[in-house]
């Protein structure tokens, strides 16, 4: 059964299992092996190279009111995620752009946390050869979640750059998005270590590089500035240039040395999971005066302004 034919209902049906209980999993609807499923009936093989080697590609877009927020951009990274990796699936962009909708629909939530997965698969003879392997979609629509709770964005994150530094763009070309997160949480973990809420880490060359899932952007005298090396180009990055490029303020994408966080008049982090979100202490001493800045407020603002522009966003349609 192809996925255009395959359509979404008003209600899930309830399924008991024996392996999981659903209370312990978030409210939201899966897409595997041609059907849709509460999230604790979504399940992958041990045997699938995307958890045995995180041989995988991944994307995720938000729903904020019953509307996508760029999934033009997120699919167009998803594809050529896919098409570096040699991974092929047997579905169209439209396919799967009904599949995330489907999944956002029968979940019923109007603010969702949207991903789309293929994982390397495996092959029936379990070969170590990736040719063999046959590659595997999975989709899911879970409640919207945020790096930075209500009082963080309010108030401003406190973070910590750790030493960990980020794999090598020689070894795992970070343009694609990845699982590879080993570096990122022994980044937490140092965060956590120090009082901190999250983390930054250091690119090869020692200069900061980005978070878990996130982006960072410093504003000096006036302009932006964000990590140009080693870092995954996110799509609420992209944002940010969009809107500084509409309202007339510079942005570039450059080393960031460690030195220049600290000295910044403001600093904010960027993410699908939380949008611009206001950054006030860096290794525990406060950017500038501690407060949230104007410019951080004003990228903010117009972004989440741009969640009911046509031009930024696509309506789900709900049974």
């Amino acid at each position: 059964m192809s996925i255009a034919t395959i359509k979404p209902q008003a209600e899930l049906p309830q399924v008991e299992s024996r392996h999981a209980d659903a209370r312990r999993y978030p409210q939201g609807v899966a897409y595997m092996d041609g059907q849709y499923l509460p999230m604790s009936e979504a399940k992958i093989s041990v045997l699938d190279w995307g958890f045995l080697h995180s041989d995988a590609t991944y994307d995720t877009v938000h729903v904020w009111d019953g509307r996508f927020f760029r999934l033009d951009l997120h699919m167009d990274r998803f594809f050529k995620g896919m098409e570096r990796l040699r991974m092929k699936l047997p579905y169209s962009r439209g396919e799967i752009e009904a599949v995330l909708s489907n999944c956002v629909a029968l979940s019923g939530h109007k603010s969702a946390y949207v991903e789309m997965i293929c994982t390397r698969g495996g092959s029936p003879t379990f070969s170590r050869d990736p040719r063999e392997s046959q590659n595997r979609f999975i989709a899911f629509s879970v409640p919207f979640g945020s790096v930075a709770n209500k009082e963080q964005l309010e108030r401003g994150l406190h973070v910590a750059v750790s030493d960990s530094v980020r794999i090598s763009p020689k070894s795992v070309d970070p343009t694609i998005k990845n699982y590879h997160w080993l570096d990122l949480v022994k980044g937490l973990f140092d965060a956590y270590d120090s009082g901190a809420e999250t983390a930054l880490i250091l690119d090869t060359n020692g200069n900061v590089a980005e978070g878990p899932g996130f982006n960072v952007f410093t504003v000096k005298d006036g302009k932006l500035k964000t990590p140009g090396f080693g870092v995954l180009p996110g799509i609420t990055r992209q944002s940010v240039f969009d809107l500084c490029g509409e309202v007339g303020l510079s942005a570039e994408a450059a080393d960031l040395p460690r030195e220049e966080l600290g000295n910044a008049d403001e600093v904010f982090i960027t993410s699908t999971a939380g949008g611009i979100m206001p950054v006030t202490r860096v290794d525990g001493k406060p950017i500038a005066d501690g407060k949230v800045g104007a410019i951080t407020r004003q990228i903010k603002d117009l972004y989440w302004e741009k969640h009911s522009d046509p031009a930024w966003s696509t309506a789900v349609s709900y049974p």
